[in-house]
């Protein structure tokens, strides 16, 4: 994005800011100008076999392979059960107080799409680059769903919206271990602050990268938690679009909404084809709306 406009846009929303408040949803009021504002194991001896422990021994290993059938089936091979790991607890800010967060958005004016995430992770703090732990499989599905032609990196981050028209942000900007050292308060607090940003930058499309991001967002904008039979992966209902903005001089219908899957490796809530299935869908409409806006720029002009 250019610098010299996004300056202009930010004086001029610091310039209207009472303008600003009166227009857009109450949600976020106020929101904005913090947006623009925030910097921010040993041997055991062997022991001598005798009969009887050989005896023991063989009777005991007949018993374990009767539990290894029960547990990876008959021919011992296709374990059923997955190890399911564990969130930590709510953290403090103060306990990563001591860490300095290199992460900045990465947006530009009418975007295709941006993506939004929980919050930065450990080393995505401290390297600077979105989705940057090793086990996380952002990069990785967004080029298998086909929303990059080819697999990026994530020292690429900055370069998204001039490469692929894609945006990247989070809805806490507070680097933690994983999503929960997190509190419901903090994440609902970043929902106004979320819709400010859509509303200034006007993306065609925002992917919502996690449930609990969009329950947040859900909980906040209809003052309940959100029901199973009322949750669903995909687009969104039009109803739901984000960043409305509402005013004498401009009116936007606020961007689409889709919700995907986590790519965090510490969910083991589904298997990689179940999340790929899912992102295919948005990388189909992504794809697609890229190669439309190309060919309208590359139409020659009457």
């Amino acid at each position: 994005m250019d610098k010299s406009s996004s300056n202009d846009e930010a004086s001029e929303i610091h310039g209207g800011k009472k303008n600003l408040q009166k227009t857009l949803s109450p949600t976020f009021d106020g929101a904005l100008e913090r947006y623009m504002c925030d910097p921010t194991l040993a041997q055991t001896p062997r022991k001598h076999k005798t009969r009887a422990s050989v005896s023991n021994q063989q009777q005991g290993s007949s018993s374990n392979r009767s539990k290894r059938k029960s547990v990876h089936g008959v021919d011992g091979t296709s374990p059923v059960k997955r190890v399911k790991r564990t969130s930590s607890g709510y953290a403090p800010p103060s306990k990563y107080a001591h860490l300095v967060n290199n992460l900045t958005d990465s947006l530009a004016p009418n975007l295709i799409c941006v993506f939004v995430g929980l919050n930065p992770g450990i080393r995505t703090a401290t390297t600077g680059h979105a989705y940057n732990h090793p086990s996380n499989l952002f990069w990785k599905l967004l080029h298998k769903s086909d929303c990059t032609p080819r697999l990026c990196r994530a020292e690429e981050d900055g370069d998204m919206p001039k490469l692929y028209s894609l945006g990247l942000t989070n809805i806490v900007s507070r680097p933690t271990k994983d999503g929960g050292e997190l509190s419901k308060a903090e994440m609902d607090d970043g929902v106004a602050v979320l819709e400010a940003k859509i509303a200034l930058q006007k993306p065609e499309a925002i992917a919502i990268v996690g449930k609990s991001i969009w329950e947040s967002i859900w909980r906040v904008r209809h003052g309940t938690n959100i029901k199973k039979d009322q949750f669903k992966y995909g687009w969104q209902d039009d109803s739901e679009r984000m960043g409305v903005v509402i005013r004498d001089e401009e009116q936007w219908p606020g961007a689409r909404v889709f919700v995907a899957t986590t790519t965090s490796g510490l969910a083991a809530g589904m298997r990689p084809h179940e999340k790929e299935e899912i992102w295919k869908k948005l990388g189909e409409w992504v794809a697609r709306r890229r190669t439309e806006r190309t060919q309208k720029e590359e139409a020659p002009t009457p």
